[in-house]
């Protein structure tokens, strides 16, 4: 337990220090470059959580509705788009992928779970990551950045109980199909919980105690968040999300061990090897409605989530 201890402290130490000089750059002429449009946020939200019955994995047509908006969303855009099916048992299920950049060169990935745990609307677990993923898209596709990787955002199902941790996730198959390419990716990134808030006093929790001795305990900020050992690209995701945002930009690097460090479709690219982080407002230890039906879309904070999404933005196309 020392050990684990000391270790999780000298990364704790290299990662998050010096946030407070750093988000108080002023990148103005970056973010008002960025026309992130809070109310197409908006709208993916309403849209994927007016899905009823509730989008998990018993229910086919509603994740396929919910799948299908997300492919209508890529195709009007400059994009390729396809659809990876899969085989759950007797059912299938599907990845949406919307891919940018040169199509040969090593690749970005960005993923968000569009699916459920039961019989609720999953505003921010997960449409808020949804909606932020298809608005990356947009803002590609408009801005036409000069980009020297590919860029695949993927909506992946089956994130969600019972299937986490097994090999049915949509992220473990888009992983596996990557690895049987032998495809090289630069850095995996998972959206996962991107929009709920709060400015009260002790509104965020960590899952050690000791945490709070380096982090903020109003959970009014957005985090980082991998394993030990990929500091270097945490780092270079902060940096960048500090220079295109409006947002406090926390980060961790800790042991996978830590509960919460591997809870989202970034840990099936670690099994393979892969670099891969999680941007998220740090779900349960923050959000009361976690996986209950209170999580609507009532709950999230969009002008905190405008931000998020233009510091992911930029994040992207200068890594």
């Amino acid at each position: 337990m020392k050990n684990f201890i000391f270790v999780l402290f000298l990364n704790l130490s290299l990662t998050s220090c010096c946030f407070t000089n750093s988000n108080s750059m002023d990148n103005s002429n970056i973010k008002s470059d960025i026309p992130v449009k809070k109310e197409r946020l908006y709208s993916d939200v309403k849209e994927i959580t007016s899905t009823k019955p509730a989008r998990n994995y018993e229910n086919i047509e509603s994740l396929n509705k919910a799948a299908g908006y997300i492919y209508d969303q890529f195709q009007k855009l400059s994009g390729n788009v396809e659809i990876q099916k899969y085989k759950a048992g007797d059912k299938e299920y599907k990845n949406i992928i919307c891919s940018f950049g040169p199509m040969d060169s090593e690749r970005i990935i960005i993923g968000a779970h569009y699916d459920v745990c039961g019989e609720q609307p999953g505003a921010d677990d997960n449409a808020s990551g949804v909606a932020g993923l298809l608005e990356i898209a947009r803002l590609i596709n408009e801005l036409k950045p000069d980009m020297k990787n590919r860029i695949d955002l993927v909506a992946y199902s089956l994130e969600e109980p019972p299937f986490f941790r097994t090999e049915f996730m949509g992220s473990s198959v888009h992983a596996k199909s990557l690895v049987d390419l032998k495809v090289k990716v630069k850095v995996m990134i998972s959206l996962e919980m991107l929009g709920y808030f709060s400015e009260k006093p002790k509104s965020q929790q960590y899952p050690v105690f000791f945490l709070k001795w380096f982090y903020p305990d109003k959970a009014n900020f957005i985090a980082v968040v991998g394993k030990y050992g990929q500091g270097k690209i945490i780092k270079k995701i902060k940096k960048y999300m500090i220079q295109g945002s409006n947002i406090d930009v926390q980060s961790l690097s800790a042991p996978s061990s830590l509960p919460g460090i591997d809870f989202s479709d970034h840990l099936n690219y670690w099994r393979y090897g892969y670099k891969a982080v999680m941007i998220t407002d740090t779900s349960f230890y923050r959000n009361p409605n976690y996986h209950f039906t209170t999580d609507t879309i009532e709950t999230l904070d969009f002008d905190k989530m405008t931000e998020v999404v233009r510091g992911v933005y930029w994040a992207v196309v200068n890594i």
